[in-house]
């Protein structure tokens, strides 16, 4: 793979309203000082609400319509198998197209999606066959929204700003989903169910018409894909395999995945081990897991905050972190009251949303600007076997040593790893290298490899 850098290709002009930041700054909130990433932030903050609100009524309109739980499961699963699937050559598509197209009509898409599952419902025309069919559209549109929407956002922030715009983006999704989820119940009551799918479909034709008029920041990485340069050196055969190999062969990317990977398996599933926890040993009730439920979210914006003033995370940090708070989740699984538990819960909830913000830095910024949507879509296939496979496993350790000993466990395993994998990295890639001769006052001297 050459490692010569892509030619530059023509892209809008940096946007004459964006103040220049200084480099030490460490605000939080330093990516909104550009004018074109706070356009994005407000049309995200739209989109996510639109979205909440129809995930609230979502599950309960399949459980309408088919009376099965199962069915339910259902269309979740046939909307999430594209991402498994064909995430890859979503990321490639990305890659090869240009950034602000491709999110302008990926999210059209979607809100067409969503107004023609309105009609439907309106007219009640929504059976399970069309429901599923509608879902796994969704999904396939999903593998190439995801990435583009994602990297869009970083291209309009120099790259030093990237975990703000990151952290900010992960604000403006707690946000969305409070107030889309408050407004879901008025909607439906006052309008009907099809009006939260519309109000759903609006919000991303919303984001579509802002896309065309966002411009980068000065000091912003230029958009490398869909140039004719670039579909030269890039011709349309190699685009997945190019990223596939990337992602395989970078030490710094396999590592982010295993410490993500074992953390999603055994730890932060706290809907899950809490739930279990707080309504058993501690005894308490649907309003105590509440509370907690409360406390997990406060501690997630808490931590999107303080990730956002990151400005060069590493992966060394995500695993520190991603330890740190295993830790803290063997403590809290020995928790001997509810009052115990939600003083532990705060920081673990602060810590996984730091660690997750610093590790989508990584992600989004390690790689080269022309690989990025495939090591993106690489990332989607994998997140996606951890996230479907992950709750059962857990559910089936909860279920073999209860809520105490799935945390207990969950959390030693993840530590372990963490550390396991530092030493490992540490032995192999420190290694002693004593040179002798030219005489007896020459002195040894030892040479340090170095990791990639």
């Amino acid at each position: 793979m050459s490692s010569s850098p892509a030619p530059a290709p023509p892209f809008p002009a940096p946007e004459p309203g964006s103040a220049p930041v200084h480099p030490a700054s460490r605000s939080p909130w330093r990516s909104l000082r550009h004018r074109s990433m706070r356009w994005w932030s407000l049309a995200n903050f739209v989109s996510n609400a639109g979205t909440w609100m129809q995930l609230t009524v979502q599950n309960l309109l399949v459980l309408q319509i088919t009376g099965s739980a199962a069915a339910t499961g259902l269309s979740m699963s046939v909307q999430a198998a594209p991402a498994l699937v064909i995430s890859v050559l979503g990321g490639a598509a990305v890659d090869r197209w240009p950034r602000r197209l491709t999110a302008a009509v990926s999210q059209a898409l979607l809100g067409a999606i969503a107004c023609t599952t309105a009609v439907l419902v309106a007219l009640d025309r929504l059976d399970m066959t069309s429901l599923l069919v509608l879902a796994a559209v969704t999904g396939v549109v999903a593998t190439v929204d995801g990435p583009a929407c994602a990297l869009l956002g970083n291209d309009l922030v120099p790259v030093e700003d990237v975990p703000s715009a990151i952290g900010v983006g992960a604000l403006v999704h707690q946000g969305g989903r409070l107030v889309g989820a408050a407004l879901a119940g008025v909607t439906v009551g006052f309008l009907g169910t099809s009006a939260a799918y519309v109000a759903n479909g609006l919000s991303f034709l919303f984001v579509a018409s802002v896309i065309p008029f966002l411009r980068p920041a000065s000091g912003a990485v230029r958009e490398a894909a869909g140039s004719p340069a670039k579909r030269r050196d890039h011709p349309p055969g190699m685009t997945v395999r190019e990223g596939l190999a990337f992602f395989v062969r970078r030490p710094r990317l396999l590592a982010l995945a295993g410490v993500t990977g074992v953390s999603a398996v055994f730890g932060r599933n706290y809907g899950l081990t809490l739930a279990v926890l707080v309504t058993g040993p501690l005894a308490g009730g649907a309003g105590a897991f509440g509370t907690v439920s409360t406390v997990l979210a406060a501690g997630g914006i808490l931590g999107a905050v303080l990730g956002a003033r990151l400005r060069r995370p590493s992966v060394r940090l995500v695993g520190a972190l991603a330890a740190t708070g295993a830790l803290l989740q063997v403590v809290a699984g020995m928790s001997p009251s509810l009052a115990v538990l939600l003083v532990l819960v705060l920081p673990m909830a602060v810590v996984e949303s730091v660690s997750d913000t610093a590790g989508t830095a990584v992600l989004q910024t390690d790689p080269p600007a022309h690989l990025r949507g495939r090591v993106l879509g690489v990332w989607g296939s994998v997140g996606t076997v951890w996230s479907l496979g992950g709750p059962p496993a857990l559910g089936l350790l909860t279920e073999l040593a209860g809520a105490r000993g799935a945390l207990v466990t969950g959390g030693l395993v993840v530590a372990g790893s963490i550390g396991a994998g530092y030493l490992l990295r540490e032995r192999r890639t420190v290694t002693p290298v004593v040179l002798r001769g030219g005489g007896d006052d020459m002195p040894e001297k030892a040479a340090l490899g170095t990791a990639a």
